[in-house]
C-alpha cells in the first residue's frame, strides 16, 4: 500500500509542479493546491500505514493507531485551506483589476 501512496504522491507533485510553471494565475493556484495535497499524503505515508484501534478507547486493544500524524495532517489541511482561499481571492482581485490572468502580461515591462 505504501508503494501505491508513494506513486500517488509523486504524480501529485509532478502535476502540481507542471501547473506552477504555466502562465495562468488560476493554474498556479491549482498547482499549489495539488502540491499541498501531495505533502499531506507524504506525511501520512511516512508515518506508516498501520491498522489499529483508535488510541483513546481503552487498553484492551493490542495495537493502537498513532494519533500524531493525523493531528499534523489535519492542521496542515486547515492551514492549506486558508492559504488557498487567500490565493483565490488574490487571483480574483488581480483579474478584476488588470483584466487578465496571464502572468507574462501581469509582469509588465522593464521601463515601467
Amino acid at each position: 500500500m505504501e508503494i501505491l501512496m508513494s506513486i500517488t504522491v509523486g504524480v501529485l507533485f509532478m502535476v502540481g509542479t507542471y501547473l506552477i510553471l504555466t502562465k495562468s494565475l488560476l493554474r498556479l493556484v491549482l498547482g499549489l493546491m495539488l502540491l499541498s495535497h501531495g505533502a499531506h499524503l507524504l506525511l501520512l505515508t511516512m508515518s506508516g500505514l498501520k491498522r489499529g484501534a483508535p488510541p483513546l478507547l481503552g487498553e484492551e486493544a493490542p495495537f493502537y493507531a498513532d494519533p500524531l500524524p493525523q493531528a499534523l495532517i489535519l492542521t496542515a489541511i486547515v492551514i492549506s485551506f486558508g492559504v488557498t482561499a487567500f490565493l483565490l481571492v488574490l487571483a480574483y482581485r488581480t483579474y478584476k483589476e488588470h483584466k487578465t490572468d496571464d502572468l507574462d502580461k501581469l509582469r509588465g515591462t522593464g521601463d515601467e
